[in-house]
């Protein structure tokens, strides 16, 4: 009884076999959907209303802590979850600060009112420093590594909420910045100590899951275009376009990503790992940025924006680039592509944002988007036949 309650927190074994995300990490993907749907809202309507400067602001400050929570549950998930009944607790007890994050996003993009979203981001760290604690007593060859994610996770909260009560108006999203700042900074302190043990097909899967459910953003975005289709009074070929076109671009992402899988995996290497991880933050923003274009696209069309028709394409073709664009970044550190293979994903990521000055923009990203797909694919089918 005693040890299905409480089970010693050692390191995870990383070569354990079979080892896949568990209901509770997938229950913990549900409140980041929450999140990043409320994020993604509140990008769309920003945009639409032509508040587009801070709208972006408002986005990246909001997506960065749903990200951050994510990924430092993930990892530590990846070597230490045991499923105890105190483990089980701590994480329902980020959720619930998770849920407090999402409910504050509306309310940080109408009046940049973050005290909810402060708190609830508070909540969900100490409950992880809590768990780096557990992890120290029972790890002795990672302990410093363990109290130095304890405090560094300490230090930043108390920062945070110095930040909320006295940073000067004028200052604060610089202030903003430092925070964010210390926060990425305490892996790479911790990790200097000893690397933890986390679980490479593991971590593949868990950064698969959440590229799907930032893409749902925008599979959610057309599913409200088509659902436009039958409301409008009048025939826009425009917006079937749209919806076809925004199919094969979603489509093409998601196979984009998931077309070399072996590449975009991080391997054994402390400082690759960090590349790969902080480096999917681009890949997951700029993923469910898109869906909150296309649903600008969709709202220009249908009259229901003040945005121009320039700044709708540009809030499709600007994501879409710096998806392509991340998708090298965590893909290139693995790589042993040579001559014009190596700088293809760069170079698409340019033509890609150059649409936004053309016509039928979300047609060209998704056409460049196919091409760059079937160059890969073509190259993959060459090096397994080699």
């Amino acid at each position: 009884m005693s040890s299905y309650f409480m089970r010693p927190m050692p390191g995870r074994d990383t070569t354990e076999s079979h080892r896949a995300a568990t209901p509770l990490e997938l229950f913990f993907d549900l409140v980041s959907v929450v999140a990043i749907a409320a994020a993604a809202a509140g990008l769309h309507h920003a945009i639409a209303e032509n508040h587009t400067g801070d709208g972006i602001i408002k986005y990246v400050i909001s997506f960065w802590a749903i990200w951050w929570a994510w990924m430092n549950y993930t990892w530590f998930a990846s070597a230490y979850d045991n499923d105890d009944v105190p483990y089980r607790i701590a994480v329902l007890v980020m959720m619930g600060g998770a849920m407090m994050l999402a409910a504050s996003i509306p309310h940080i993009f109408t009046d940049f009112d973050m005290g909810m979203g402060v708190f609830g981001y508070v909540i969900m760290r100490l409950a992880l420093g809590s768990l780096w604690l557990r992890a120290a007593r029972h790890d002795p060859e990672r302990k410093v590594t363990a109290y130095r994610y304890a405090a560094g996770i300490s230090i930043c909260q108390v920062l945070w909420v110095l930040l909320y009560f006295f940073a000067p108006q004028e200052y604060f999203l610089y202030f903003i910045g430092l925070a964010c700042v210390c926060e990425l900074s305490v892996p790479w302190w911790a990790e200097k100590a000893a690397a933890t043990s986390w679980h490479r097909h593991h971590i593949i899967e868990r950064y698969g899951l959440l590229t799907i459910i930032v893409l749902g953003e925008s599979l959610l975005a057309l599913s409200i275009a088509i659902g436009t289709t039958g409301k409008v009074s009048t025939w826009i070929p425009d917006l079937y376009l749209l919806i076809g076109s925004g199919l094969v671009l979603v489509f093409g992402m998601w196979w984009l990503y998931f077309s070399e899988e072996e590449h975009h995996a991080v391997d054994g290497s402390t400082s690759k790992g960090f590349l790969w991880g902080y480096g999917h933050l681009i890949v997951f923003g700029a993923a469910a940025a898109v869906g909150a274009g296309l649903a600008v696209q969709v709202d220009v069309l249908t009259d229901h924006a003040a945005a121009s028709e320039s700044l709708a394409a540009a809030s499709v073709a600007v994501p879409a680039a710096l998806y392509v664009l991340g998708l090298w970044i965590v893909h290139e550190i693995h790589t042993h592509d040579s001559g014009w293979r190596r700088y293809l994903l760069p170079v698409a990521a340019v033509a890609i944002a150059a649409t936004m000055y053309l016509p039928y923009t979300v047609s060209l990203v998704a056409f460049l988007i196919v091409v760059v797909l079937i160059l890969k694919l073509q190259h993959n089918a060459q090096l397994q036949a080699a």
